[in-house]
């Protein structure tokens, strides 16, 4: 209930400059709608990709777009964190009587950002129709499962990055190849890139969990045990679990930066 409180809160904030909230929707979705382009004409000219054809890769820019949007507008406040940090407001929420984690991503939504939400809806949509998958019960719920599983790990990785501001005190911008950079390289199957990449980017840090090894079992790539396939989106839910412990070790760690 608090947390939806807070967001009651910041929806009531931003319609006090609507003019500037609807102009910022419609920016953002048009900063994700060029991207898609991009990639249109990468496979307008090439025809596929690594064996993938534009319907599948489409899904899986969808995919990963949709879930970072949704973690933009919901998990913002671990990807500023260093500000709370730097002017003393996070000493303010270790005095209330709730936790910190509910507390931090209450302390700001980026609903601006529902304009790349809606576009990457609208690819979605585009891209269920275009690949040639035959959509069943347990499809749907592995798709369902990828879009969840792929906020769990964004999530996690703002988490990663605000913990580090427990030491820092300012944000390292180096955390922003993980969370940018990750979703850029998510959006394409991983199997384009160099063996490295696609293994630092399914045991490290789990994006391949949740978007190319469930994309294998969606296309019918995954010729062996396809049910293990399937259940990869999981494993982003149990990646949530270590990040949240290191964010209480920070916590418990934490010096003030004072006044």
């Amino acid at each position: 209930m608090i947390y939806f409180k807070y967001l009651r809160m910041v929806i009531r904030s931003f319609m006090q400059y609507r003019l500037s909230f609807w102009l910022n929707l419609l920016g953002q979705f048009f900063v994700t709608f060029f991207a898609f382009a991009g990639m249109a004409l990468l496979f307008r000219r090439f025809g596929s990709i690594g064996g993938w054809s534009f319907g599948e890769a489409a899904l899986c820019f969808a995919v990963v777009g949709t879930s970072f949007a949704l973690t933009e507008c919901f998990a913002r406040g671990f990807d500023i964190f260093q500000r709370q940090i730097k002017s003393g407001d996070f000493d303010r929420l270790l005095l209330r009587p709730r936790g910190t984690v509910l507390q931090v991503m209450g302390s700001n939504f980026e609903l601006t950002r529902a304009g790349r939400l809606a576009q990457s809806l609208v690819v979605l949509g585009l891209a269920v129709s275009w690949v040639d998958v035959t959509w069943t019960a347990a499809k749907i719920l592995t798709l369902v499962l990828m879009i969840l599983s792929g906020v769990a790990v964004f999530t996690g990785v703002f988490i990663l990055g605000a913990v580090v501001c427990f030491w820092t005190v300012e944000g390292l911008e180096f955390i922003n190849i993980f969370t940018d950079g990750g979703r850029e390289i998510a959006a394409y199957p991983l199997t384009i890139y160099p063996k490295w990449i696609m293994r630092f980017f399914t045991f490290l840090l789990p994006f391949g969990c949740f978007n190319y090894l469930p994309l294998l079992y969606l296309t019918g790539r995954a010729a062996a045990h396809p049910t293990l396939y399937m259940l990869t989106p999981l494993l982003g839910f149990v990646y949530l679990l270590p990040c949240l412990l290191l964010w209480r070790f920070g916590v418990r760690h934490y010096i003030s930066t004072g006044n």
